[in-house]
């Protein structure tokens, strides 16, 4: 007989989130591209469920080729409206042409920094924050942390990237460790992060 396995209130019963949920959600990105893909997406969520865009995911690789940053930087007015009519994707003028802005932030970032992930990383301290949740309710829609990667994002012409959105971004990136402590991932998380 097969033990069910606890996890985070949050994942639910649809595959593709508890897919997401054991595999992805919390587990540290390091790749640059990655990276600016899940930024894109949790801004692309703002007033949506997340299993809205986790089902529009591979739409918008097509549609933002793969997420190029210097592809998407160079989109014109033209593209923004092709994009525009793409049902595959969330088609908000705002929020897409906020990628397109984000897209040149980020070249910047890499041009200064070196790469995104060590300026994202960097405004943590550099490793993963850990927490202890034992209820979904005592996690913080935002944090200290997030509002300074909000902040900076900001500055330098990032879109979509208020506190809570940085806050989600983080969890889902593995900056912090937001699984509950009941949950099978929350210690599997958290022994990756020590490599």
């Amino acid at each position: 007989m097969k033990v069910a396995r606890t996890r985070c209130q949050w994942a639910g019963s649809d595959p593709l989130y508890l897919r997401y949920h054991d595999e992805e959600w919390g587990v540290p990105l390091h790749d640059d591209r990655a990276l600016f893909e899940l930024l894109t997406l949790e801004g692309a969520q703002a007033g949506l469920a997340w299993i809205t865009i986790l089902r529009k995911r591979e739409n918008y690789r097509r549609a933002f080729d793969a997420f190029d940053p210097r592809k998407i930087a160079r989109y014109d007015a033209r593209r923004i409206e092709r994009l525009l009519q793409d049902p595959g994707i969330v088609r908000n003028r705002a929020k897409v042409a906020g990628t397109v802005r984000s897209a040149g932030a980020f070249l910047e970032v890499v041009r200064e920094q070196g790469s995104f992930d060590r300026h994202l990383w960097g405004l943590i301290g550099g490793k993963p924050i850990q927490n202890g949740w034992k209820r979904l309710e005592q996690i913080p829609p935002e944090t200290e942390e997030s509002r300074a990667m909000s902040k900076d994002l900001r500055k330098r012409g990032f879109g979509f990237v208020g506190p809570t959105i940085c806050y989600a971004f983080m969890q889902a990136a593995g900056m912090v460790n937001d699984h509950l402590t009941s949950c099978f991932r929350y210690r599997e998380v958290q022994r990756a992060r020590r490599r």
